[in-house]
């Protein structure tokens, strides 16, 4: 075991006691900062040299479609050959990518080559969140403290989605429309190297017989497809919050309000995300996961009929409250579904399910909102997650871990298989 926690009570002090454990985490941080920069500058961007919110739009549905298509295949290399042989290249080629989408958008080219610079942009998006937790999987073996990593990590990003959007946003509106996607380039590029730098703390590469199975797709197991779908609905709410927050505040003409309407939806999210990772559950994740995703489905069902800020606002924050236990659970779970050598490919699946989801809601909701009522595009939210919760409670049998089980039996046995329901 890697890990040097020797405590059974989870808390933040202990996990960021584990050894190693800072020289993945701030250039992690750092290195996945540009990725909430990548959505909104290129929607500024575009809708600056073209004029339509239409074009920016299906520029950046573009580019996280592409992003959540081509991560899982990232993963898969990271789990086979290394995360260091997967980040270099990956960096480069974005890097390139996005100062090619940002030259072609500033000279005016057609719709169709925004698009196939969006493609590569998106396809070689670092996927450094998926990689920090699966080096956390790899320093807390067996520890309780992993459900605390991933309230961590869930908080962790939800600041990087915090800080990302307003730092592109003041860019590209105080400095140049191109500004937000240069910086976004930039940042990718040094903090990417840099968290490749630290190869002592990412996940070992197997061989032989054992590596042949391990690196058995993540996908294969019953249990990462069920989590997919349910990190799918919780995409819907973000891509639907994202393009509905701004529609209902354009409409009672206060724009500025939208800002502030995320903020509050975000602030939840990160509230309970800590609350979260502090508590000592006793309840099965498998339990825990139906549970949030009720009380999730529940809130987002009622943000259609909301008619003003205060009641928008105070449902926003219960929906954010309501995302972080789903999201922390669903990674909790991996851990006991998928052997070692396919985490940071099952990771990836998650994390490319909730941005094709966002981008598949932003279209939708869009769409909703320019044919119909204001507010019409909470209706995203609340279909993507009902349709997500019917599959979780059909299938949760399958989250149950008996492939982690079998698959232990095949040879993997330097784990032991952890009862999750």
């Amino acid at each position: 075991m890697a890990s040097t926690v020797t405590s059974s009570r989870p808390g933040y002090g202990q996990l960021l006691r584990t050894r190693g454990a800072w020289t993945f985490l701030l250039p992690g941080f750092a290195a996945r900062q540009p990725f909430a920069m990548l959505t909104i500058s290129i929607v500024l961007l575009v809708q600056h040299t073209t004029g339509s919110y239409g074009a920016a739009g299906a520029a950046a549905a573009v580019t996280g479609v592409s992003m959540a298509l081509f991560a899982p295949g990232s993963g898969r290399l990271a789990d086979r050959y290394g995360q260091r042989a997967v980040l270099i290249p990956g960096v480069l080629v974005h890097t390139l990518s996005g100062l090619t989408l940002t030259a072609l958008a500033l000279s005016h080219a057609p719709l169709w080559a925004l698009f196939a610079a969006a493609v590569p942009t998106g396809a070689s998006v670092p996927q450094v969140g998926p990689m920090v937790r699966a080096r956390w999987g790899v320093q807390l073996q067996g520890s309780p403290l992993m459900t605390t990593a991933a309230a961590f990590e869930s908080v962790t990003d939800e600041l990087t989605f915090v800080f990302g959007p307003l730092l592109a946003t003041a860019l590209c509106t105080a400095v140049h429309p191109a500004a937000g996607l240069l910086t976004e380039a930039s940042l990718t590029l040094l903090g990417g190297l840099l968290f490749a730098a630290q190869h002592g703390t990412q996940p070992p590469v197997g061989s032989g017989e054992h590596a042949r199975v391990e690196h058995t797709s993540a996908l294969r197991v019953p249990g990462v497809r069920v989590l997919i779908v349910t990190f799918l609905g919780i995409g819907s709410v973000f891509g639907g919050m994202q393009v509905s927050l701004a529609a209902f505040s354009e409409s009672i003409g206060e724009p500025g309000l939208n800002g502030v309407l995320y903020g509050v939806f975000a602030a939840g999210n990160m509230l309970s995300g800590l609350v979260c990772g502090a508590i000592a559950w006793k309840v099965a994740p498998r339990r825990r996961l139906v549970v949030a995703y009720g009380a999730l489905a529940l809130t987002a069902s009622g943000l259609w009929a909301a008619h003003s800020v205060p009641v928008l606002a105070g449902l926003g924050l219960l929906v954010g409250m309501c995302i972080a236990p789903a999201l922390i659970t669903g990674y909790t779970l991996v851990e006991n579904l998928v052997p070692a050598g396919t985490r940071t490919e099952a990771f990836t699946w998650l994390t490319g399910a909730v941005a094709l989801g966002q981008a598949a809601a932003v279209t939708i909701a869009g769409q909703l909102e320019d044919r119909f009522w204001s507010g019409a595009g909470f209706l995203v939210p609340m279909g993507g997650t009902l349709l997500a919760l019917a599959t979780l409670l059909a299938l949760r049998s399958h989250l149950s871990g008996r492939s982690r089980s079998r698959t232990v039996a095949r040879g993997i046995g330097h784990r032991v298989p952890v009862a999750v329901d």
